[in-house]
């Protein structure tokens, strides 16, 4: 699902009618117990970020551009892509003892999408047997997350992630802070920042809702080979965090 793919003409065309079905769905619906869903809405504003290319005068100024996004620079961080098969899909910043990971989808014209992903992302983790507590933070609604995993003594334990996000015109921001910065929320700052002052280029070609925008490496990269990492793979690209994918190249020290 996260492979880069070549559209042809009637994928195109399918693209541009899915995004106008998803237009059309109604919003505020009410569940089963009667609560209005946030889920259907139109984006909310974004007076703080993340931006949209088209609202940045110089979007390089300050950040490294990845096509995809453009992530700010700050002293001492390291940069991390994550691949999945031949395509760059997601960034993740790493600060001291804290990261953000980046990951950027398309999203239809007039609705917003992270109510619903908030939702998939909620029951993928509870079905797993994790704790989740949705609450609106610095950067509005958000998931704190308490995930099962298997700590390296074999015993089970439970690791504290974040999951943010921000709908904008026709693209979707999504960010999971981790390590310190979801252990103690109150001192991600930094990353928040960093997770706002991202700069979104969506593209103007036709493009399904909830593809992932490729992201490439920036042509002046000086990259720290790592080894390959699998991450674990939940029941939607949007529960498990990571979804499945590889480390690639590190970048360190940006600025």
């Amino acid at each position: 699902m996260f492979g880069r793919r070549k559209k042809s003409e009637s994928a195109e065309d399918e693209a541009g009618v899915t995004e106008q079905v998803a237009d059309e769905v109604s919003a505020g619906e009410e569940d089963e117990d009667g609560r209005v869903r946030r889920v259907n809405l139109p984006p909310a504003p974004r007076p703080d970020g993340p931006w949209d290319v088209s609202e940045v005068s110089q979007p390089g100024e300050g950040r490294v551009d990845l096509g995809g996004i453009f992530v700010p620079g700050v002293d001492g961080m390291e940069l991390r892509v994550e691949v999945a098969g031949d395509a760059i899909v997601a960034a993740t910043v790493v600060l001291r003892d804290s990261a953000v990971q980046l990951q950027a989808f398309a999203a239809p014209k007039k609705e917003g999408i992270w109510g619903e992903v908030r939702e998939e992302i909620a029951t993928g983790i509870t079905s797993q047997g994790g704790v989740i507590d949705e609450v609106e933070g610095p950067l509005g609604w958000e998931l704190r997350a308490q995930v099962p995993v298997q700590l390296p003594d074999g015993n089970s334990g439970v690791q504290l992630v974040r999951f943010v996000g921000v709908d904008g015109p026709r693209w979707f921001l999504r960010g999971v802070i981790s390590g310190q910065g979801a252990v103690q929320p109150e001192a991600a700052g930094v990353l928040e920042q960093i997770f706002l002052d991202t700069v979104v280029v969506r593209g103007d070609g036709p493009m399904a809702p909830r593809d992932p925008i490729v992201l490439k490496l920036p042509d002046d990269a000086q990259m720290v080979a790592e080894g390959v990492q699998q991450e674990e793979q939940g029941e939607s690209r949007f529960s498990g965090g990571m979804g499945q994918l590889q480390r690639g190249p590190e970048i360190t020290e940006v600025r």
